[in-house]
C-alpha cells in the first residue's frame, strides 16, 4: 500500500515522502492517526501542488539540517560504562542512551532516527549515523570507555562489637514477675463475688 506522510514518522519517514507500507500498518496505524493518506491519483495530484508551493519551505528544511548537521560536526560522544574484569561490557549501549545524551548536548533526534552500524557490545570506537532529513544522514563518533568497580571489602572495627563483658546477665529482668502478679491482682476481685 502506497501512503503520502502528512507528518514526519520517526523510523519510517518525512513529511511529504511517498512510501511503501503493509496494508495493516497503513490501514489501522498510519491512516486513522492522521500521520498519512491513501496515495491514488487526487491525493498525489494534492500533493504535487503542495510541493510546488512549498519548495522555498522545503529548501528552507533542508538549509536548517544542514545547519544542524554542520552544528553537530565532528561531534564524539564519550560514554562510561561498567566493565568486567576482562573489560567486557555488561549489556549494549543503544540507541535511547545515545538520543539522550544528543538532547543533553542540546541535539534533539529521535532514537528510531538513529542507527548503529555494528552492535556496541565492547569498549572502543563506533560510527552511528543521524537520520537528521529526509535526504541528509550525518555520521558521529560514539567512543565507549570503561572503567572497572574497585571491589571493597567492609572490615568491621572492633569498636563496632558488642561488648559481652558489659552486659551483665546475673540479674534477670523481672517483666515475668510483674506481669504474673497482675494477672493474680485481676483473678482475687473474681473470687470474691463468686463468694
Amino acid at each position: 500500500m502506497e501512503i503520502i506522510l502528512l507528518k514526519d514518522v520517526p523510523g519510517l519517514g518525512f513529511k511529504d515522502e511517498i512510501l511503501n507500507v503493509k496494508n495493516g500498518y497503513g490501514r489501522n496505524y498510519i491512516i486513522p492517526k492522521g500521520l498519512g493518506v491513501l496515495a491514488n491519483k487526487s491525493n498525489t495530484k494534492v500533493l504535487n501542488e503542495n510541493l510546488k508551493q512549498t519548495i522555498k519551505k522545503q529548501e528552507e528544511i533542508m538549509k536548517d539540517a544542514e545547519k544542524l548537521a554542520k552544528k553537530i560536526g565532528d561531534l564524539v560522544l564519550e560514554i562510561k560504562i561498567k566493565t568486567g574484569s576482562e573489560d567486557k561490557i555488561f549489556g549494549s549501549v543503544t540507541t535511547a542512551q545515545i538520543s539522550k545524551m544528543l538532547e543533553e548536548k542540546g541535539f534533539e533526534i529521535h532514537k528510531k532516527n538513529i542507527s548503529i552500524l555494528s552492535k556496541i557490545n565492547a569498549l572502543g570506537e563506533y560510527v552511528i549515523n543521524l537520520k537528521i532529513h529526509k535526504d541528509l544522514v550525518h555520521p558521529i563518533k560514539v567512543n565507549v570507555t570503561g572503567n572497572i568497580p574497585a571491589k571493597k571489602k567492609i572490615k568491621k572495627k572492633s569498636s563496632d562489637k558488642v561488648d559481652s563483658k558489659k552486659i551483665d546477665t546475673k540479674e534477670p529482668v523481672n517483666e515475668n514477675k510483674d506481669s504474673k502478679e497482675n494477672k493474680e491482682e485481676s483473678k482475687e476481685p473474681k473470687e470474691n463475688s463468686k463468694k
